[in-house]
């Protein structure tokens, strides 16, 4: 219904991004890759995706187009819902996840928080033709992201993973772990990556 809503970035955060068009706050679930790549205040384009079901409308939001049909492609799966769909493009890069669904690495695909042996093997055999459709040019440009304090950065971290299916003691648990582990000095992104991709 909508391809793509350009406006200001009026708000964003790990989970969630509010676009501004012509005085409407359109709230847009996307990947970290996106939170990663556009700034606050900055005019942008999302490509959507609204999904729709029973009582629930809700838009998705992408950088690139072919982030948008990576993530139409995966939710087309049995067992893959949006919330998933965001955690594959949140934990892995679009390349990674194509390049383990065209050699069939189901353990990589297994390193998506929700994602079971059965649905990976789901994943792999229902997409590994479709994939070879798109078009990626690598690796999507990181940066970091700058946080007031560690705490704060904790904070966003844990209310990023609460909202892609952790609980709140599981998500502290994760954040903790990480931070003994890797030190203090991460991104919020980064703190949720790992997160992701140790469950």
């Amino acid at each position: 219904m909508y391809y793509y809503i350009r406006g200001k970035l009026a708000k964003k955060l790990p989970t969630f991004a509010v676009l501004d068009v012509q005085g409407i706050g359109y709230e847009i679930r996307w990947p970290l890759n996106a939170f990663s790549l556009l700034n606050e205040g900055e005019e942008c384009t999302l490509y959507t995706y609204l999904y729709v079901k029973e009582d629930v409308q809700q838009l998705y939001g992408f950088a690139t187009e072919n982030d948008r049909s990576l993530f139409l492609l995966l939710i087309s799966v049995s067992g893959i819902g949006p919330s998933t769909g965001l955690a594959f493009l949140s934990s892995l890069s679009s390349s990674e996840i194509c390049s383990a669904i065209m050699q069939e690495d189901s353990k990589t695909i297994q390193s998506v928080k929700g994602v079971g042996a059965k649905t990976a093997q789901r994943v792999v055999i229902e997409l590994r033709d479709k994939i070879s459709k798109l078009q990626y040019s690598g690796e999507l440009m990181q940066t970091t992201v700058a946080v007031a304090s560690d705490s704060a950065k904790v904070d966003e971290a844990m209310d990023a993973l609460v909202a892609l299916g952790f609980t709140r003691a599981g998500a502290q648990k994760s954040i903790k772990l990480i931070i003994k582990k890797h030190g203090s000095d991460l991104s919020v992104e980064k703190l949720i990556k790992l997160a992701l991709k140790n469950n």
